[in-house]
């Protein structure tokens, strides 16, 4: 029930089909039908469960009336009912359940709509119009044919480095600043602050997707993504610590697929161990932002993802940059010594601005919309812009260009800490 909507197939379904759990509810759908052309033999009685057996014989129809009174359990009975709704079917329901997390949870789902009952004919008529909408007109979120796809990768070469801070930054400046309709995946499901860092409700829609890899599709997409504005949407979560999740990662794959098709950018924070289980997952990206901070165990771990990336990604743009930036040499190792080490610049270094993030993380906003203060601006502008013309330019990545020896890298690591004392001395 969560494809998109094909006009052809629609020729052989029923235009409504309603299977309502008491008679008030069907004397209330009957004449509402009537006014959109619709038979009234198509409300039934036997609310989901009916549903369910009768749509595993038959043929679902275009806009699907399901009444959840009677169910125990709403959230695995519309999962029953998605294995047997044929692709286009959009399916409103209604229930006596006056809970958010349902609606949110349903919704994910692939719902498309849940009515609280009593509802009146006018929010029935409602209901209806919204999914005859939905069926025939365009999506709203499909990108320009004139503007390229932007796909771009955030990894973090360390925890704490600000890779997600990054990450959700780039995204927001690609919606709000470049104009782009832009999705935020964030593929870490137990950990992941996507959503939490824009005051977002994290869905169940990342989750159903790892479970459900069949289930994911356009307009799965358009149900599962929560927007933060009108050019921002994120697809986070927040599973149980004791839910593992186990994938082969044809999931993301498909993600990835159905986000190229409904959007003009897309912004994916990538956990480093899933460079390991997973590394198809960069294959498409144009930019791959690596996010860094000036120690040595980040000056390590930078060289041997960098050399990752050149022999998984040679298609990418790599980006270094540099986070939490200290004014004053009180890094643990000196930026010149970092650059030598990588044997290639940084391309991109935020300050340390503690407040600024402090700031953000309390209304809940993109550091990049709060620290508005030129030392902040102005990276993240040059970022932005280092993301955007890589596509519009035709740009090809730098992961192809970094030579060296990965051991010769790794071997220089010790005059690192060799100059570490000698560093702190003289910023003393």
């Amino acid at each position: 029930m969560n494809a998109p909507f094909q006009s052809r197939g629609a020729t052989l379904r029923d235009p409504f089909t309603a299977f309502v759990a008491d008679d008030e509810t069907a004397e209330l759908i009957r004449p509402v039908a009537v006014e959109h052309g619709w038979s009234p033999e198509k409300v039934n009685k036997g609310g989901l469960r009916n549903a369910v057996q009768s749509l595993s014989v038959s043929a679902s129809p275009n806009i699907l009336f399901v009444d959840l009174s009677e169910s125990g359990d709403p959230l695995s009975d519309i999962n029953a009912l998605a294995e047997v709704c044929e692709p286009g079917t959009v399916v409103i329901a209604a229930g006596k359940v006056n809970d958010v997390r349902l609606y949110r949870d349903l919704v994910a789902s692939g719902i498309q709509d849940y009515l609280l009952k009593p509802f009146t004919a006018d929010q029935l008529r409602d209901a209806f119009s919204h999914a005859q909408m939905t069926i025939s007109g365009p999506r709203g979120n499909e990108p320009a044919a004139d503007r390229p796809h932007i796909m771009a990768t955030v990894i973090g070469v360390r925890g704490g480095v600000g890779a997600s801070t990054i990450a959700t930054s780039l995204a927001w400046m690609m919606g709000e600043k470049a104009g782009r309709h832009t999705a935020l995946l964030d593929l870490d499901v137990h950990f992941g602050t996507g959503a939490l860092s824009l005051d977002l409700e994290p869905g169940r829609g990342l989750t159903d997707a790892i479970e459900n890899p069949s289930r994911i599709d356009g307009l799965f997409i358009e149900r599962a993504m929560m927007r933060s504005s009108e050019k921002l949407s994120v697809l986070s979560a927040e599973a149980p610590i004791n839910q593992p999740m186990m994938t082969d990662g044809s999931a993301y794959h498909q993600l990835q697929e159905e986000m190229r098709n409904a959007f003009e950018g897309m912004v994916m924070d990538l956990p480093r161990p899933m460079l390991i289980q997973y590394p198809h997952l960069v294959q498409d990206t144009h930019v791959a932002v690596v996010v860094v901070d000036f120690t040595l165990a980040a000056t390590r771990d930078a060289i041997r993802i960098l050399s990752w990336l050149k022999a998984n990604a040679p298609q990418s743009r790599v980006v270094v940059v540099a986070n939490k930036v200290q004014a004053g040499g009180l890094q643990e190792v000196s930026r010149k010594d970092f650059e030598q080490s990588i044997e290639r610049k940084v391309d991109v270094a935020f300050p340390y601005d503690p407040k600024s993030a402090a700031q953000a993380a309390k209304l809940g906003q993109a550091l990049a919309k709060v620290g508005t203060g030129a030392k902040l601006s102005g990276p993240m502008n040059q970022l932005l812009a280092m993301t955007v013309s890589t596509v519009d330019a035709g740009g090809v990545g730098e992961a192809a260009r970094a030579g060296g020896s990965l051991l010769g890298k790794l071997g220089g690591l010790k005059s690192l800490v060799a100059k570490k004392p000698k560093e702190a001395k003289a910023g003393a």
